[in-house]
């Protein structure tokens, strides 16, 4: 928790993670996933602490993915399964801390930020917000099974394809009706709607509390089992990756062949 990318304080029964990057607008480096993952250890260790919040620094972003600079060192099959195992690592130790988890969305949360989000059991975001996974658009990459599937348990299938298929960050109010996000609050009234809704929480008994999240948690991950990694190779040893890295780092538009 030394790392100064992610900040983590406690509160009372109140716990809060910030991404602390905006000047990348919150991209997660390796080091902040592994930060993510501390937190939560730490939150489910100490008895106090009933709720945990996220949020983003800088309001612009709540996390804006990963760092994409962090790709050009990828080479293998293995360095792409490696990345999406330990992302999966990650969103699934957020997932399964036992006590709620609520993101506080101000800006964008974009791929990987848009999985952290969802990762948590509720989300709240300001009317400008936008929430979505434009790897389409971007990158040319893909999700993990894992992560496909929270986006179907929210979404439904054809939501989920219209999403990715035509790679757009969705506004605030669509998210809304789509039920990506639990409510828009102002942007200057977010963070103290959010901390009176976990102060909320916090009154409420913890095991019932627990006990449900982990009910829910286990109906979900029976469908997360499914054999993916032939589908993360082929995303990522593919030319056009490649070309969306770079297109990413140079400021301009990829060109996807296919390949």
């Amino acid at each position: 928790m030394s790392e100064p990318e992610l900040l983590f304080a406690c509160d009372g029964p109140l716990a809060t993670v910030t991404f602390n990057r905006p000047e990348a607008r919150n991209a997660m480096t390796w080091a902040m996933y592994d930060g993510l993952g501390e937190a939560c250890e730490t939150v489910d260790s100490t008895a106090e602490v009933r709720v945990l919040i996220l949020r983003g620094a800088g309001g612009k972003a709540f996390v804006a993915g990963t760092d994409i600079s962090q790709f050009q060192a990828f080479r293998t099959p293995e360095d792409a399964l490696e990345y999406e195992r330990r992302l999966d690592r990650v969103i699934a130790r957020l997932e399964a801390v036992t006590k709620p988890t609520i993101a506080a969305i101000v800006g964008s949360a974009a791929g990987a930020g848009a999985v952290i989000a969802l990762a948590c059991d509720l989300r709240y975001c300001t009317p400008e917000s936008q929430i979505g996974v434009p790897i389409a658009r971007t990158l040319g990459n893909c999700l993990s099974v894992a992560n496909y599937a929270r986006l179907v348990d929210l979404l439904g299938p054809a939501r989920t394809k219209e999403l990715l298929f035509r790679a757009r960050l969705a506004t605030a109010e669509e998210a809304s009706q789509a039920g990506l996000v639990n409510g828009i609050v102002p942007t200057e009234r977010l963070h103290a709607h959010v901390q009176e809704v976990a102060r909320e929480i916090a009154t409420h008994a913890p095991i019932t509390l627990r006990v449900t999240k982990e009910a829910i948690r286990r109906l979900q991950v029976q469908r997360r089992t499914v054999e993916g990694d032939d589908l993360t190779v082929q995303a990522y040893m593919s030319d056009d990756f490649r070309e969306g890295v770079a297109a990413f780092l140079e400021k301009r538009k990829p060109v996807f062949r296919g390949r």
